[in-house]
């Protein structure tokens, strides 16, 4: 009968929110669906409608200094800092829509110095290059090879614009006329046709350079047609309108200036008053847009040069714009800020000059999260995420699949932007959510305290108080997490009806207990304490909101009365500064313990100890982190059936980058998650299902996905399979069925029963006559065997050859083996999975060759020490033989030996 599997916790990566940008160039398909951008030292490329990895480009050991997509997404540029421009093509793969195939077409070294800036035509069969040698080349994208050299910039170029004119050309057909003989008639429809022009299209390439200047070069005549000298700074952006024949520039001297195609004069300059980063035509020519330091998105009119949206108040450092991505025939443009968010803004229809207000943002994409410090579940249905990233701001990002989107404007699938708490003036460093995931609370560097009012089915995320009072930054907040009664007002209308009260805790030592009124502008600390000598570094509220608890670095845990704010115990043990600490919930405890509750902390000591609320003792202490516990979460106690002894479970994060899941009882890690390269940070844990959620320094947020069930069903599954499949084979192996009991000790993989088998068959008192083995059967069996289990079998002889005992078996099976197949059969074997050999067939044989040598070298020396024992023997023989007659010669009366000979 089956042994009943022990129950173990499992977890598996389910999700991931990994980042998608972490500054420097992108490039958008002029569809809108993919983004190609610079991750690190990779590229990658990302499907805008849902969000998923298309693909991903290894780096070559150098940051990435521009790439470039071409509009149909048919290609990928990337130059970086090796002085290598790497050309792929981008091709859909059949058995997956949300994967592309990118193939390295060729490797060039395209300037003696780092390329700066890349533009591709309209048609995507050209790029050009500008690099920090001031040097512009146009090279041909399939064909790989060079095509124009322009030489002429002082310093680096830094905007290159591909665009196409209308050229008027007359046709002179007097002087063709004296190149080759014509018919009068054809003279004359000459001479008719004479002095008609029409229009031809050519190609140009615009090109800026820290110098300010701007030159204009002819494709096909190769050479500069003008020199445009009035920026007086770094260039950043140009484009050009065909309807409206102008060209605009963007440049850091804080100026847009239109120039006029024809006659290449400024047609008009605009003050910007701010240094522009991209600029371009919008409304068929009638309107430009630009953004740079301030952080917004404006538009001008060209006509008048006036800026058509209204006065918008200047962002923060982090709010600057650094690109801003636009494709004629998309109705948005993407901002990209210098805190990798890309905004996308909807485009107004402009039919006169009339002030409007700013473009409104209809989607935000993070293109990394920074370092994730903490999160919180928010929503009644823990459907939305709340995420403390290292800013000003709170991001609120949604964990549900939308229905698929068609385009780039629908963008709330897993892991989207879905709002923005602004309101802070420094980083936050702490929140907490209460019951019902409506009411969230913050704390930042700023000093002060938010209560936010949370309302995701109107897409309404306010703040609805603001906690002055602190004299430092605080560290720690907490709210009451007590659900109240079902037939309450509170519980059906959580939006109404804020928590109670609130609980701070700062750098300056103190906690203060904030009392919620229905006047939310107007909250004062109901009392302050002087609670610890050091930092504050967390604060929990306990399940029935009567008591909370304060961490900090002075290496204590107390716990206050949460009416008075007394301290009713102090929780000492720990070596280090206390980083976190978390009350159990009801959830997460055994029905009917008895005691009062527990309570876990977790230690810049890299340990978790687990205290007792009855007399603040310290039930446990947990060791296995190598770097410092920054998060705890109490899992929900859920036991899967009768066989699960486990205690209530606590889950822990540490600067070492392991999640660990302890049981609290025993001690007893069960399961260590492993999925990010930096300090995990923050750690929650599903209230229901027990999900693990934990992100780190490393920009990840891993879902973790609970498989104890699972995994305990598999294991059982498996062992019952096994006992059923042992008894089988003991089966065949008592009634003599050799075939199939060798075959069923192959697939199970039982090398001891395996090895008995053959040494009944080998060693039988009846062998078949003509067997290899002893017996025609098993000759039968050997010979039909698949490649994976042939080449099972010869690991399993090189092991037994191994060993004197064993080599006569082994030698026997193995020779039956070698006459059963041919010699390219044996050769064409592969290891299958991980199964005892690397490598090829050769380390295998070469393993039995060696040790099959040490075994007839043996068997020589033998058969010579045979021949020695031989002699010995047969001389001792004849000794013997002498003996025996010479001390017979007394009884003969003789007094000499006598020897006789036969």
């Amino acid at each position: 009968m089956a042994q009943r599997a022990a129950v173990r916790t499992t977890y598996e990566v389910g999700r991931t929110i990994q980042p998608i940008y972490s500054g420097g160039s992108l490039s958008l398909s002029e569809d809108g669906r993919i983004l190609a951008a610079g991750l690190a030292e990779e590229v990658l490329l990302t499907d805008l409608t849902n969000g998923k990895e298309l693909g991903r480009v290894e780096g070559d050991g150098e940051t990435i200094t521009s790439l470039a997509l071409t509009p149909s997404a048919s290609h990928l540029i990337i130059c970086s800092r090796s002085l290598s421009m790497r050309i792929y093509s981008v091709n859909p793969v059949d058995a997956d829509e949300n994967a592309l195939e990118l193939e390295l077409l060729r490797t060039l070294r395209p300037h003696t110095s780092p390329v700066v800036t890349l533009a591709v035509d309209r048609t995507g069969t050209l790029v050009a290059t500008g690099g920090a040698d001031g040097v512009v080349k146009v090279w041909d994208i399939r064909g790989g090879y060079t095509t124009h050299t322009f030489h002429g910039h002082g310093g680096v170029v830094s905007a290159l614009h591909f665009f196409e004119v209308e050229v008027a050309q007359t046709e002179d057909t007097a002087e063709s006329s004296k190149k080759r003989k014509r018919t009068k008639s054809q003279q004359e429809e000459g001479q008719a046709t004479a002095g008609a022009q029409e229009n031809n299209i050519e190609f140009r390439l615009a090109s800026g350079a820290e110098d300010g200047k701007i030159r204009i070069w002819d494709l096909h005549k190769r050479k500069s047609t003008a020199v445009l000298d009035s920026h007086v700074s770094v260039v950043r952006s140009l484009q050009y309108s065909p309807k409206a024949k102008l060209l605009v520039s963007g440049s850091r001297d804080k100026t847009v200036i239109v120039w006029d195609s024809k006659r290449w004069k400024p047609h008009r300059t605009i003050a910007a008053l701010e240094g522009i980063e991209g600029a371009g035509f919008i409304c068929d020519g009638l309107c430009i847009y630009s953004g740079g330091e301030s952080g917004r998105v404006r538009l001008w009119s060209v006509a008048s040069g006036k800026e058509v949206t209204q006065e918008q108040e200047p962002g923060l450092e982090t709010d600057e714009i650094i690109n801003i991505l636009h494709h004629a025939q998309l109705p948005y443009l993407v901002s990209v800020h210098a805190d990798q968010v890309l905004n996308f803004h909807t485009l107004p229809e402009l039919h006169s000059e009339e002030t409007i207000e700013p473009l409104p943002i209809f989607r935000r994409v993070s293109g990394t999260h920074d370092e994730v410090i903490d999160m919180a579940y928010v929503s009644r249905d823990k459907s939305l995420l709340a995420l403390n990233t290292n800013s000003e701001d709170i991001r609120i990002v949604t964990l549900n699949e939308s229905i698929a989107a068609t385009d780039a404007t629908r963008g709330r699938y897993f892991g989207a932007d879905v709002g923005l708490l602004k309101g802070h003036e420094d980083i936050v460093i702490c929140l907490d959510v209460d019951w019902s995931g409506h009411w969230l609370v913050t704390g930042a560097k700023d000093n002060t305290a938010r209560l936010w009012r949370l309302d995701p089915e109107n897409d309404s995320y306010t703040c609805a108080a603001v906690l002055t009072g602190h004299a430092e930054s605080l560290g720690a907040i907490a709210l009451p997490h007590t659900t109240p009664q079902e037939s309450s007002a509170a519980y059906t209308d959580p939006l109404s009806h804020p928590p109670a009260y609130i609980v701070t805790g700062s750098q300056d030592r103190t906690v203060k207990r904030w009392d919620v009124t229905k006047e939310l502008n107007k909250l004062r600390a109901k009392y302050t304490r002087k609670a610890h000598d050091k930092d504050i570094n967390a604060i929990d509220i306990d399940p029935s909101g009567t008591l909370f608890a304060s961490a900090s670095q002075d290496r204590t845990v107390k716990i206050y009365s949460a009416t008075e704010g007394e301290a009713i115990g102090v929780l000492r043990g720990h070596r280090r500064g206390v980083w976190t600490v978390k009350f159990a919930s009801k959830e997460s405890q055994v029905p009917s313990s008895g005691n009062k509750g527990l309570v876990a902390t977790g230690s810049g000591d890299k340990t978790v100890k687990i205290w007792s609320l009855t007399d603040y003792s310290c039930l446990l202490t947990l060791e296995g982190h190598s770097n410092s516990v920054l998060k705890l979460a109490w899992l929900p106690y859920r036991p899967v059936d009768a066989r699960d002894k486990r205690g209530p479970q606590v889950a822990s994060a540490a600067g070492d980058g392991l999640v660990k899941v302890w049981d609290s009882v025993s001690g007893e890690t069960m399961s260590t998650l492993d999925n990010h390269t930096d300090r995990v940070w923050a750690l929650i844990a599903h209230p229901i299902t027990g999900a693990l959620v934990s992100g780190g320094g490393d920009s990840v947020i891993t879902f973790w996905q609970d498989t104890t069930s699972a995994t305990l069903e598999a294991a059982t599954t498996a062992e019952t399979e096994r006992v059923e499949l042992d008894q089988k084979l003991q089966n065949y192996a008592y009634a003599g069925n050799y075939r199939e009991a060798i075959v069923l000790a192959l697939q199970m993989d039982q090398p001891g029963r395996l090895f008995s088998l053959f040494k009944s068959v080998v060693e039988t008192e009846t062998p078949d006559e003509g067997s290899m083995t002893g017996l025609d059967a098993v000759d039968d069996v050997l010979a039909n065997l698949a490649d994976e289990q042939l080449y099972k079998l010869l690991l399993r002889l090189r092991d037994w050859n191994t060993n004197v005992r064993t080599a006569p078996i082994a030698q026997k099976i193995l020779w039956a083996v070698v006459k059963s197949y041919p010699a390219s059969r044996l050769a064409g074997l592969k290891p299958a999975g991980k199964v005892g050999a690397k490598g090829s067939l050769k380390d295998v044989f070469d393993a039995i060759r060696v040790y099959s040598e040490r075994h007839y070298k043996r068997v020589e020396e033998l058969v010579d020490e045979s021949y020695l024992l031989d002699f010995t023997l047969r001389e001792m023989d004849e000794v013997g033989d002498v003996k025996a007659i010479t001390n017979g010669t007394s009884h003969l009366e003789l007094n000499r030996d006598v020897i006789m000979v036969d």
